[in-house]
């Protein structure tokens, strides 16, 4: 059987004293093995980007440009050869793994305007003969743990603005679809990228923890669980780096009276079941405002009974598999417990039947849902949808506000001015008008607040520069002919 291995100074590698089973999704079958890294081959990987750091920081911004844009070309030209990787080990539908492909050629392309995103500023003369300008420099070797809901589009989030900024990587992926993050190693070195520069590393918690614990780790970037995120922060954090930790969601989503109902049918089915809801901005919470509940519950029990549940390779499937079978019992634990706590499950996916041993469920329907209900207060990152009936605008933003996770938010209205006191009101980082899951395009920065983010930086995007350098600001005055004078006094400008 084939083993996933790591990829340090350019090459594949791994003892494989301990190794992990990576299933595929839609047959329950294993497919390969992946090796679990020791603390040994984690410091073997810290060692080959601290080795390859000084020659990439002195490399010109045009050279590292230019990697970026052959880059692009080869994950344009090869969508489809990732996708089908992504869809093998993860178990999406081939369309969703091509979409993930895509998002993650946004992030290339804003790393490929490094030269315009690395500018510094400068005055001159803020005091006779003297000059100040700022630059930004890399923070050094880069920590960036990737969860498996994407195991392309994340990865791109974190290692093209560390890469464009000067700074050498030690990726290391999720152990559950580590095939992806392999090939794109391979697709940097094609495009130019110096043997250290990324490196990849297989494996468990001993990985994480000798990247959370080296001296020579200086930025960590971490998407996972609030759990996760948390623990991360405060250790790499104690350990004094620099760390940006994204954690969970319950991400709800508003229709007002007003709103075009079938399109929020719509919407909602797209947003919550899409990627069989393993995603941090999917939607698992329908607020429903006034007397609108029952036709949105009716049309969406309607036309989620069609919705075709198969295997990712099947041009016919809009959903696959859940990621484990573990994971597919602990989602649908939340659908049987939901009646228990006093809900109404409308559909129960749960008892939806398929061939095979694959890791599959089918889509639920939860309504009467209250605060304080399991299936409200965690985030159940499946296919679950749960409504919430309230009577006033007032009342849904109160809701959203008391939540604990602040990531994603929408609303669905006709009205503009409701909108904009949505957007003012609401206390979510990022938030859709008419738009059910607001992901930014790739040049803006995606990330959460409260129980969402850990540290004070969104990922990708213009925070990404910011997280990924430090300021260093210079002040210059050069000889001139006047005699210079002893002052004992603080220095001044005037």
């Amino acid at each position: 059987m084939s083993i996933v291995r790591h990829f340090i100074s350019g090459s594949e590698s791994a003892e494989a004293v301990r190794t992990g089973q990576v299933f595929d999704p839609a047959t329950g079958a294993v497919a390969r093995e992946v090796a679990f890294a020791s603390t040994a081959e984690a410091e073997t990987a810290i060692a080959a980007a601290k080795a390859a750091l000084p020659a990439w920081r002195s490399s010109s911004l045009i050279k590292r440009a230019d990697v970026f844009f052959r880059l692009r070309q080869i994950l344009a030209e090869r969508t489809s050869e990732l996708a089908a990787i992504v869809t093998s080990e993860h178990g999406k539908v081939l369309s969703d793994a091509a979409g993930e492909v895509s998002r993650g050629i946004e992030n290339v392309e804003f790393a490929a305007g490094l030269v315009h995103l690395l500018k510094g500023e400068r005055a001159e003369q803020v005091s006779r003969g003297v000059d100040v300008h700022s630059v930004k420099q890399p923070v050094g070797v880069v920590a960036a743990i990737t969860p498996f809901n994407f195991p392309v589009m994340v990865p791109l989030w974190m290692v093209a603005s560390a890469i464009a900024c000067g700074n050498t990587v030690v990726l290391k992926p999720s152990e559950k679809d580590p095939s992806a993050a392999i090939w794109l190693a391979k697709a940097f070195q094609e495009a130019g990228l110096p043997d250290g520069v990324l490196n990849v590393v297989q494996g468990d918690k001993v990985a994480v923890d000798a990247l959370l614990d080296s001296k020579d780790v200086a930025a960590v970037s971490f998407v996972g669980s609030t759990p996760i995120a948390r623990s991360i922060y405060e250790r790499a954090s104690a350990n004094g780096k620099r760390v940006q930790a994204l954690g969970g969601a319950k991400n709800h989503m508003v229709v007002m009276p007003d709103a075009d109902i079938d399109g929020a049918v719509a919407a909602a089915i797209s947003a919550a079941y899409g990627s069989a809801g393993e995603r941090c901005m999917a939607v698992s919470v329908l607020v429903a405002v006034g007397d609108i509940a029952d036709d949105l519950v009716a049309g969406i029990r309607d036309r989620i009974a069609t919705l075709q549940i198969g295997p990712g390779t099947d041009a016919a499937s809009e959903m696959g598999p859940l990621i484990t079978r573990e994971h597919r019992d602990k989602v649908a634990s939340y659908v049987t417990g939901a009646a228990a706590e006093g809900a109404t499950v409308v559909v129960d996916g749960t008892q939806k039947t398929f061939a095979g041993d694959g890791f599959f469920i089918g889509v639920s329907l939860v309504d009467h849902v209250k605060p304080g209900m399991k299936v409200y207060e965690d985030e159940i990152f499946g296919p679950v949808l749960s409504v919430v009936r309230v009577e006033t605008y007032a009342e849904a933003v109160e809701l959203i506000n008391a939540n604990a996770f602040g990531n994603g938010t929408a609303i669905f209205t006709r009205d503009g001015g409701t909108a904009r006191q949505f957007e003012f009101d609401i206390e979510v980082g990022m938030v859709g008008v008419n738009v059910p899951i607001p992901v930014p395009v790739g040049a803006f920065s995606f990330g959460g607040w409260k129980s969402s983010l850990f540290g004070d930086s969104h990922i990708y995007g213009p925070e990404s520069i910011h997280f990924y350098t430090r300021s260093k600001v210079v002040t210059t005055r050069w000889p001139d002919h006047t005699p210079s004078q002893v002052d004992l006094g603080f220095p001044s400008n005037h």
